[in-house]
């Protein structure tokens, strides 16, 4: 089963069930893809975007909520701290098993031999083989330190 399908009968179940907080999130995520499926057919793809994209727009979700929710809790709402967190795990639900540190340092190291790179000018080469192979699966904003680290 497809992730959009995925999402789809979430949706409808969380209809049924009458779960307002867990209905709203999952209409966010159903309104981020289809935005990116107009953007992507007037980019001349009439498909729309597919998983990889679709796991892309969930993390990035997911790190806009986790960002909000910090901010919340620096004003002193803990209210909506915690509004955002249950969105977090609403949008996790659809996303793969993160990575942990030692599986994303072996990803890197096993990217940098694939490709064979020797310096920090082949980063992009690594980034491209980790975003191809782990969207979704870790943070990237983590992993490109690691990567400059292990080629300089």
């Amino acid at each position: 089963m497809d992730l959009r399908t995925k999402i789809a009968a979430s949706l409808k179940q969380a209809m049924k069930d009458k779960a307002a907080d867990r209905l709203s999130t999952l209409r966010l995520i159903n309104a981020a893809i289809k935005d990116k499926d107009i953007a992507a057919r007037g980019e001349g793809n009439d498909d729309g975007v597919g998983d990889d994209e679709v796991l892309a727009i969930l993390g990035k979700m997911s790190k806009q909520r986790a960002e909000s929710a910090r901010a919340y809790e620096e004003g002193g709402r803990l209210d909506l701290a915690d509004r955002e967190r249950e969105e977090i795990t609403v949008i996790e639900e659809f996303l793969p098993r993160q990575l942990s540190d030692e599986e994303a340092e072996a990803a890197v190291q096993a990217a940098i031999t694939d490709t064979g790179a020797e310096s920090i000018r082949d980063m992009g080469k690594v980034m491209a083989v980790l975003k191809g192979k782990y969207t979704g699966q870790m943070d990237f904003g983590k992993v490109g330190p690691m990567v400059k680290l292990q080629l300089s």
